[in-house]
């Protein structure tokens, strides 16, 4: 089973430059699953503002993030499956209280923290940090930044997350999200080597 990472953060953070750094660095063993609000919202499903059409976004957003972790989970050689935002995410978005959408999605918030072995969130910049709404985004950056505290505070349950501070300098940022993956990797080897010393061990015979 690999472990599972996400990196996290509100709109405009710089997930997907991190994820593109990482997809090129990581090398084998590291699968890197797209987002699954662009794959909804950028295939076509509607963007409306009433309660019930974000509520069913977020469910819709929910079930593919679910399937490409099970495609994920059978990729040949996949140690560490890095995604871009977790099913968690959607109760920052959802208009729905937090029971209302597990019980939708039919599942619960301890069900899924526990599908993750980390959390990385990346703070978002504010305006004067660079900040710039682009391609699917529609947020402005104060709106971005409500977003990010619902995103962290969603995640707050988990036993290790990780917060990156944003910062003026991207490349330090991604820095510190490489060694976070970096240590994820010898923590999933660390799993892989102790497993097959346990298969690799005699049976005792039966007296």
């Amino acid at each position: 089973m690999p472990r599972f990472v996400v990196l996290t953060g509100g709109p405009g953070a710089g997930k997907t430059a991190v994820l593109e750094i990482v997809r090129h660095a990581a090398g084998p063993g590291v699968v890197v699953l797209p987002e699954s609000a662009s794959i909804v919202f950028g295939g076509g499903f509607p963007r409306r503002t009433s309660t019930a059409s974000r509520a069913a976004a977020q469910r819709a957003i929910f079930h593919v993030q679910r399937e490409l972790e099970t495609v994920a989970t059978v990729e040949d050689g996949a140690r560490v499956v890095l995604c871009d935002r977790g099913t968690i995410d959607g109760l920052a978005y959802s208009p729905e209280p937090a029971e209302h959408f597990f019980r939708g999605v039919g599942s619960s918030q301890a069900q899924e923290l526990a599908r993750y072995a980390a959390v990385i969130h990346l703070e978002v910049p504010s305006r004067e940090q660079g900040y710039r709404s682009a391609g699917l985004r529609v947020e402005s950056a104060e709106e971005a930044a409500v977003i990010d505290k619902r995103i962290a505070d969603a995640w707050s349950p988990h036993p290790r997350r990780f917060f990156v501070p944003s910062t003026a300098n991207f490349i330090a940022k991604a820095a510190r999200v490489m060694q976070l993956v970096s240590d994820e990797i010898a923590l999933a080897e660390d799993a892989r080597r102790a497993e097959s010393r346990t298969d690799c061990m005699p049976i005792p015979p039966i007296r």
